[in-house]
């Protein structure tokens, strides 16, 4: 364990340097391209590999193939070349490949402004895949979180055989901070499944119990079909309503049924006191910590809720976080994204929208302003 003095973006490259990533594919993209930029550097002496492709897709997809050769891989990008990633994240899902894929968000649309931040792309990690699928998000506010939240991201990725997004922003991304650097052997690391069965006998897509199949990698004498049609157990083609309605279920059922190891949140002068709530995420959430503190010095009785874990919600957090309080603030850093599916939980309390769309970083006096109008 040591103390280093580092940037976001380093932290996550230390981060998957820590979960055991020895394969990093990557394009350059601004926020993200430090990222690569520091493996290329370091990697190599852990053992392991960085190369720079000629676009995202090829980028992703290299991930994806050395993550069936058995090896944890990583890829990072920004809002553009995430576009061109999400045909191969749905490739992700359906084939159940794990892989870490870091979004540095930054503004736009297009390319719109490639140095400056947002949280506009929280619905595009949901959604841009096509198809059905729930991918996990988590999104880390500090430096400290980005290193902590890359090793929970390769962790459920192993557990669930799924893709997970690390959905940072430029603010995290550049911002130095002081971060732990843990040892191997003082972290939990999590590794793929592997099958017990003999290769004669081993079907790539059955699952245990648990929703989640073993996974073979090439060259270890087993029959792998990696097979982005649907698919029954044997990863055969299969045109059939029973056999694509279990498959589907099943990819999001596995998920749904870990969810207790894949969300993530804390909360702030949160006590059976407390009438307000203030809910926010990633670098916004620390300006609307400093704004909850504000208020409370005024005496108003407001918590904060962090997520970090945008994806899947946990409904009983929610509920229980929102149960005893009369109006919920949800401070985006974009049009009003994450509110509605913060909305939908909550019944009693009255849920207001404030999004602020900065350049920077949405400041404690801007999120006081519109609170205040209307405490």
């Amino acid at each position: 364990m040591k103390l280093e003095f580092m940037s976001g973006n380093m932290a996550i490259a230390e981060g998957a340097i820590t979960a055991g990533m020895r394969f990093f594919a990557g394009y350059p993209i601004t926020p993200a391209s430090d990222i690569m930029e520091y493996l290329a550097e370091v990697l190599p002496e852990k053992g392991g590999l960085v190369v720079q492709y000629e676009d995202e897709i090829a980028s992703i997809n290299a991930a994806l193939g050395a993550s069936w050769a058995g090896v944890k891989s990583m890829t990072a990008t920004s809002g553009p070349g995430f576009s061109l990633m999400v045909e191969a994240l749905s490739l992700a899902a359906i084939t159940e490949t794990p892989v870490v894929v870091a979004d540095i968000m930054r503004a736009g649309p297009s390319t719109g402004v490639p140095t400056k931040t947002s949280q506009s792309d929280v619905f595009q990690v949901r959604y841009a895949p096509h198809g059905e699928h729930l991918i996990p998000a988590l999104a880390p506010w500090s430096v400290q979180e980005a290193y902590d939240l890359t090793i929970k991201a390769f962790n459920i990725s192993e557990l669930v055989r799924t893709p997970v997004i690390l959905l940072s922003d430029a603010v995290v991304a550049h911002m130095w901070e002081s971060a732990i650097i843990k040892d191997v052997n003082e972290v939990e690391i999590v590794n793929r499944k592997k099958p017990s069965t003999p290769p004669n006998e081993y079907m790539p897509y059955k699952p245990d119990e648990d929703l989640i199949p073993p996974m073979a990698n090439f060259g270890e004498g087993y029959k792998v079909l990696v097979e982005s049609l649907a698919h029954d157990e044997r990863g055969y083609y299969r045109q059939s309503n029973d056999v694509y309605r279990k498959l589907i279920w099943r990819l999001i059922n596995k998920v749904k049924r870990h969810i207790d190891k894949i969300y993530d949140y804390e909360t702030y002068y949160l006590n059976n006191e407390t009438e307000y709530l203030i809910i926010s995420y990633g670098s916004t959430a620390r300006s609307a910590l400093a704004a909850v503190r504000d208020l409370r010095r005024k005496g108003v009785k407001v918590g904060m809720f962090r997520p970090k874990t945008l994806w899947p919600t946990k409904e009983e957090v929610i509920k229980e976080v929102t149960k005893d309080v009369k109006k919920v603030f949800v401070v985006e850093n974009n049009t009003g994204k994450m509110v509605a599916e913060f909305e939908r939980y909550i019944k009693k309390a009255e849920v207001v929208s404030i999004p602020i769309l900065s350049l920077d970083i949405p400041t404690p006096e801007e999120i006081l302003e519109v609170v205040s109008s209307w405490l």
